[in-house]
């Protein structure tokens, strides 16, 4: 169990660091301590991002209320280049981000 909660804290510390790096405004909702952001948590991730059995684990990001995805689909965003948008942000002008999205419409 131990290893278990060190992987979703680091998960967690990778998801904040970035965004903070980034300069990009996050709230951290701790869930162990509060039982209202759990609750919060559980009933607003969308029922076919859900696991089988038990219950969501965090990270789970939201922009507001608007569900993004957990872990692995941040990170996929990360490595795509595509974490503004997954965020449901404009991607800040000269981002490797902003430079894929302007060439991405260049070509349509």
């Amino acid at each position: 169990m131990t290893s278990k909660v060190y992987y979703i804290k680091k998960q967690q510390q990778d998801v904040m660091g970035f965004l903070a790096v980034n300069k990009i405004e996050f709230e951290e909702c701790d869930i162990a301590a509060n039982e209202a952001n759990r609750k919060w948590m559980r009933e607003n991730v969308p029922e076919e991002s859900r696991p089988a059995t038990g219950n969501p684990l965090p990270p789970q990001i939201f922009n507001e209320a608007k569900y993004c995805g957990n872990y692995e689909a941040f990170f996929n965003a990360r490595e795509e280049n595509a974490v503004y948008a997954f965020l449901g942000l404009t991607a800040p002008p000269g981002s490797k981000e902003a430079e894929a999205q302007a060439k991405k419409e260049a070509q349509q």
